[in-house]
């Protein structure tokens, strides 16, 4: 009994700092009074490319800085939390609370796409507003059905980039390798498209986060359908989730689509380019409110499903 009791502590200690800050996610989101690093990753990565991104050898200037930025974010990480430790436990454990939260961007994502349902209801013009907040498409067209489609992909896809992603890396590689993860996906957000300005400088950020997200896309999906008690639609996941243009978009919103019974996909513009993306589904019905809360149970419940694996695992491999 003894032991059971050393080992408990143990398993307690070793997972209060992503419990405590998968907890406070939860209650506060990312408040806008808060500084948060991405901020900074964003500050740092538009003035390298301000700098970098002309003239020859874009491919390579934007291979550098990628990988300059994501190694230093990773190494400035892990001896900011030697040095905590060095002051005491307590600090230790705050930090690495603090920035486990900062890398977890769950619960804002699900209020914002709850205020996007809300503000459609209301009026489309406000629908459009809201969504533009979230998406990266123009919005000044869309219909209210492609408004309420593009918040339930956006909401899909952070499911993987913002809640099982940095979990999965931080399995992997800890706090470090977490935030190390979040200036990946930084990078590709901001660099990462195909067109004129970015095509051949962010070509590199683009399949680093492609190889960042490749299992932790896949392993999102298989847990959406997991906690939805339908595995028949492992089945819908596989011929839908790689017929998106991304290797790894398609399979959080290929097991949202089969929950949903819906269809994603289709015409998007970006900087005044159209985009067509393939169908993802093909009932084409018109999307409502219990749409959205049903995704948002499904979010939570992956959620959840991810921090307990993650704390039985670490506390397996400790012992």
């Amino acid at each position: 009994m003894e032991n059971i009791g050393i080992l408990l502590g143990i398993a307690f200690n070793l997972n209060l700092p992503l419990l405590t800050a998968w907890l406070i996610d939860h209650w506060l989101g990312d408040p806008v009074w808060m500084p948060h690093p991405v901020v900074v990753f964003g500050k740092a990565i538009s003035f390298c490319e301000h700098r970098l991104n002309h003239g020859g050898a874009r491919f390579l200037k934007g291979a550098l800085m990628a990988v300059f930025l994501v190694t230093g974010v990773y190494f400035i990480t892990f001896l900011l939390l030697r040095l905590a430790a060095s002051f005491s436990p307590g600090m230790f454990l705050a930090v690495q609370v603090i920035l486990i939260f900062y890398c977890l961007a769950g619960t804002t994502l699900v209020r914002e796409v709850c205020m996007v349902f809300k503000a459609t209801d209301r009026s489309l013009e406000e629908g459009r507003r809201q969504v533009a907040r979230i998406v990266g498409r123009d919005t000044s067209a869309l219909s209210a059905q492609e408004v309420r489609t593009a918040a339930l992909e956006t909401l899909a896809e952070n499911l993987s980039d913002g809640v099982v992603a940095p979990l999965f890396w931080y399995l992997l590689l800890g706090g470090p390798g977490m935030l190390a993860y979040k200036m990946v996906n930084t990078l590709d957000s901001m660099v990462g498209y195909r067109n004129e300005r970015y095509r051949r400088f962010g070509c590199f950020a683009a399949r680093l986060d492609d190889v960042a997200n490749y299992v932790p896309a896949r392993l999102t999906a298989f847990l959406m359908v997991l906690v939805s008690g339908r595995p028949s639609l492992f089945a819908f996941v596989g011929r839908y989730g790689s017929q998106h243009a991304s290797p790894n978009s398609g399979y959080p919103e290929a097991a949202l689509a089969g929950i949903l019974d819906c269809r994603f996909g289709g015409p998007h513009s970006y900087f005044g380019e159209e985009v067509w993306k393939p169908y993802i589904g093909s009932n084409g019905r018109l999307l409502k409110t219990e749409d959205m809360r049903t995704a948002i149970r499904i979010n939570r419940r992956v959620e959840w499903w991810m921090v307990i694996t993650i704390m039985a695992i670490s506390t397996i491999a400790y012992v």
